[in-house]
């Protein structure tokens, strides 16, 4: 019983993905990941126009946004992982973000976004050679509620500034479940032992500590050719309440613990430029930096699972291509579509794991007022610089609804 604990311990510390970091934070999804910045290597978040809308890591662009725009997302992501001739496939279908955002004339701009930050999932059975059976799931999340405002300086009109609030919810739970060992059983009391199982169950909510919100500020400049932008995000404590369960069989629970683990998140740096060229083409580069110098407290438990995950800096450099589509509805269709592509390097917040990848996309316009259905197909690889690691191939599906509209507005 003791290999097989071992075996599923190595498999949730080393398994990436959707699964990444399940027992610390979980999978780190990309600050506002939707997907048109998807098809674009996730780049992008200086560049301005109607159909931009809200974004998490610059809400300063809220601020040159002139109509109503709303923006729906869907991931769809399978994972490949193998490791010395073992595998695992995963698969995740998740709503990763919703945005509003609408202007305000003289009075600026304002934007609310429900987004995922972490996610951890994972429901998987394993059998050994001595017919021991496990069953471990996990399953949470860490979403974020953002409001944000923006404002165009009054005699600085091609420079912006603004500020977002972030609200944090969310919960998590693992399940644990061993069937009984009976191997240290005499022949004549197996019998009593036979069919009941055993469970490690733990399930929390988040919440920071100390404050209601963590929050971003950001500037922003927009030129006839380029724009700039600069973003600091403050640091903040994440507070996990747990419930720790024993429990014999389905019901009875043979003990209960309550814990609170803390995480300290770092404060976040992010930049970003776009240049336009001919007025249609887009060049852009976007980097983010956090940097981590404390262990996280994992979900740990019974049995000696492993009681924290050692971090690094986390850092993404994206670098990504769009040609914008005509805006008159009676030209060709094919030349209205936005054309996107792009890539990226992301080093993830726990130790010698890193990310490469690449996308491409398209967003199709339907109908006269703007509406677009973005399509991004991407992939790549996960990696783990250490001994034992898992190699992983990606590929994620992301499609998008964005509508945008006059709302409030007088017609012409």
């Amino acid at each position: 019983m003791k290999k097989l604990i071992s075996t599923l311990c190595v498999l949730t510390g080393l398994s990436f993905g959707s699964m990444i970091g399940m027992d610390a934070l979980g999978e780190e999804q990309v600050m506002g990941g939707t997907a048109s910045a998807a098809g674009r290597g996730f780049a992008g978040n200086a560049k301005t126009g109607d159909a931009e809308g809200l974004s998490v890591v610059n809400p300063a662009r809220l601020a040159f946004d002139t109509k109503v725009v709303f923006n729906l997302n869907f991931l769809l992501e399978m994972d490949a992982a193998s490791n010395d001739g073992a595998s695992y496939i995963g698969r995740n279908l998740s709503m990763p973000s919703f945005n509003l955002s609408f202007p305000m004339g003289g009075f600026g701009a304002m934007g609310l976004s429900l987004w995922q930050h972490y996610a951890a999932t994972m429901n998987e059975e394993y059998t050994d050679d001595d017919k021991n059976t496990a069953k471990i799931e996990y399953k949470g999340s860490v979403y974020e509620l953002v409001p944000t405002y923006a404002l165009r300086l009054p005699f600085l009109r091609s420079i912006s500034l603004g500020g977002s609030a972030h609200f944090v919810m969310g919960s998590n739970s693992r399940s644990l479940t061993l069937n009984t060992d009976t191997g240290d059983l005499e022949k004549k009391d197996v019998w009593g032992a036979r069919g009941y199982t055993l469970t490690d169950y733990v399930e929390g909510s988040w919440e920071l500590k100390d404050h209601p919100a963590y929050y971003t500020m950001a500037l922003q400049y927009r030129g006839r050719v380029a724009s700039y932008f600069f973003s600091y995000t403050t640091g903040y404590t994440l507070s996990n309440a747990l419930e720790y369960d024993f429990r014999f069989n389905e019901n009875d629970t043979l003990a209960t613990t309550h814990y609170t683990r803390e995480i300290d998140v770092p404060a976040m740096f992010a930049t970003g430029i776009n240049y336009r060229l001919n007025k249609r083409h887009n060049i852009m580069f976007d980097l983010q930096w956090r940097a981590w110098d404390s262990e996280i407290e994992n979900l740990a438990g019974g049995w000696d699972m492993t009681k924290v995950t050692d971090t690094q800096s986390d850092f993404m450099a994206s670098v990504g291509y769009q040609c914008d589509g005509s805006p008159l509805f009676y030209d060709p269709y094919w030349t209205r579509i936005n054309y996107r592509v792009g890539a990226w390097y992301k080093s993830w917040y726990i130790k010698d794991v890193y990310e490469a990848g690449g996308s491409l996309g398209a967003g199709f316009p339907l109908g006269r007022k703007g509406t677009t259905l973005d399509l991004a197909f991407q992939g790549g690889m996960r990696f783990a610089d250490s001994n034992n690691e898992w190699d992983e191939t990606f590929f994620a599906i992301r499609i998008g609804l964005t509508g945008i509209g006059n709302w409030g507005q007088t017609r012409r």
